[in-house]
């Protein structure tokens, strides 16, 4: 039985910081009838990581690991994962950039799937100033909406730059980011005149007046369901309109927030991620290999 909307969206405010554990789950239970059924559907709720790989992590066609880069404040971890046939040959990168749970098994599965599509992926570990992403993702959320987001951005513009300046490099590179990490994206885009191509999922919008600064060309994924990040749309399109930045923007009408996270059955979208993705992998071609 699906889940009601009323509940998904509790669900969203309470990942994205706008109320703490205590305070959701007293209105999870009021809205579930009683605590025994809100616990059930926490359960729903919650990612399952081992349900939504996809490429399996020590998958004999990748080579995958640990490939730390030099941020502005010291050594900023990251994974690493490409093609093992034709390693000999230049390649362009694709900065992964995770959710606010940060580097996850589920974005170092979307990694290698971008590695699959020929690319180099690499996913820094934004949480590396803090000692790098804890295994409890309530601690993961609370810990990114203490950092400072200036300094992010900054180890973020130093992936670039890593990317640009490795032999494997073809010197373009792409970046995309999903819902903290979507906004992260049109962040990065906005500091790196550099950056080749900016793919953002359902992210929250930069200050219009940071438009005029885009250089890359960006393609915006967009939920239906999804009135926080919805209510940035229309401003951000006609600010990049004005800046005459190349942009394309796809809302999925029936879609939830994090519709493209399948280890979340409750907000997964098949349809919409696939079409996507399929998206996503054409532009990200089209920007970096042409």
């Amino acid at each position: 039985m699906p889940i009601p909307q009323p509940i998904i969206d509790l669900y969203d405010a309470f990942t994205h910081g706008r109320m703490n554990r205590r305070e959701f789950m007293e209105k999870l239970t009021v809205q579930a009838g009683g605590a025994a059924a809100a616990t059930g559907l926490l359960a729903s709720l919650a990612n399952n990581y081992a349900q939504g790989a996809i490429i399996a992590e020590d998958d004999a066609r990748l080579e995958s690991g640990p490939s730390p880069f030099p941020g502005p404040d010291g050594e900023v971890k990251a994974y690493s994962t490409a093609l093992k046939a034709g390693a000999d040959h230049a390649r362009s990168y694709v900065i992964v950039i995770h959710e606010n749970r940060g580097l996850n098994a589920h974005i170092k599965d979307v990694a290698r799937r971008i590695a699959l599509e020929g690319f180099i992926a690499i996913a820094p570990d934004l949480l590396s100033p803090v000692g790098g992403t804890p295994e409890d993702e309530d601690k993961a959320r609370d810990l990114i909406g203490k950092l400072d987001r200036g300094k992010t951005v900054a180890a973020l513009v130093s992936a670039v730059a890593f990317a640009k300046s490795r032999k494997n490099s073809t010197g373009k590179v792409g970046a995309v980011g999903f819902c903290w990490g979507g906004g992260m994206t049109n962040q990065l885009a906005v500091a790196a005149p550099d950056l080749n191509a900016a793919v953002a999922y359902y992210g929250p919008q930069p200050n219009a007046e940071d438009a005029a600064k885009i250089k890359a060309p960006l393609l915006l994924h967009y939920a239906g369901k999804d009135d926080f990040v919805g209510k940035g749309i229309k401003a951000y399109e006609d600010a990049l309109t004005a800046a005459k930045v190349p942009f394309e923007a796809f809302v999925y009408p029936d879609a939830q927030h994090a519709f493209n996270n399948d280890t979340n059955a409750a907000r997964y979208d098949k349809a919409a991620a696939d079409l996507a993705w399929g998206r996503t992998v054409g532009f990200l071609k089209a920007k970096l290999t042409g």
